[in-house]
């Protein structure tokens, strides 16, 4: 008999309710029964980083959890990032603009795992943000564009940020 469980998984904002076996992978339910396909699959052991998802705002390597311990979480993959009409997120530009990627296989690995770490440390330094993207595999890049990305990423997040400070402080100070 075929042990079945049913749940509930909320992913990039959507409600899904299946029924899986327990012992089904987050990575192998987000792939072949919602369909979301960025989230790839290399070693399986939680070690080359191609599978990394956040799980409430946390990177998290899909091939290591059972989609079950992630019932009442809130689940990002890949596909979250571009808008609603594809277009780039800013970090997915800036990926694309540093050439950190070439064959794009390690790629949604690298783009949740930076999108977590940037939420949690946006004044990451250069040297942080190397010590972060090793804990990924890329066979291609030498790693040196992906920090180039991230970098510029944060650095225009910060600019971002500093602008609508500055915005909001003009406007108090005119009240």
């Amino acid at each position: 008999m075929t042990d079945v469980q049913l749940v509930e998984l909320r992913v990039n904002g959507e409600r899904h309710d299946l029924a899986i076996s327990p012992r089904r992978t987050l990575a192998d339910v987000l792939r072949h029964d919602l369909g979301l396909t960025g989230t790839h699959v290399g070693c399986e052991h939680g070690i080359c980083g191609a599978c990394t998802v956040l799980v409430d705002d946390q990177p998290a390597r899909a091939c290591l959890l059972f989609a079950v311990q992630v019932e009442n979480s809130q689940i990002r993959t890949v596909e979250s990032l571009a808008g609603p009409d594809g277009e780039l997120s800013d970090l997915q530009q800036c990926f694309s603009d540093h050439h950190g990627l070439q064959c794009g296989f390690c790629t949604p690995g690298f783009l949740m795992l930076a999108e977590g770490y940037l939420a949690e440390e946006p004044d990451a330094s250069r040297e942080e943000i190397r010590e972060v993207v090793a804990s990924n595999l890329c066979r291609c890049t030498g790693y040196q564009t992906i920090v180039d990305a991230v970098d510029d990423c944060a650095s225009r997040r910060r600019a971002v940020l500093q602008a609508a400070l500055d915005t909001e402080r003009t406007a108090g100070s005119t009240a």
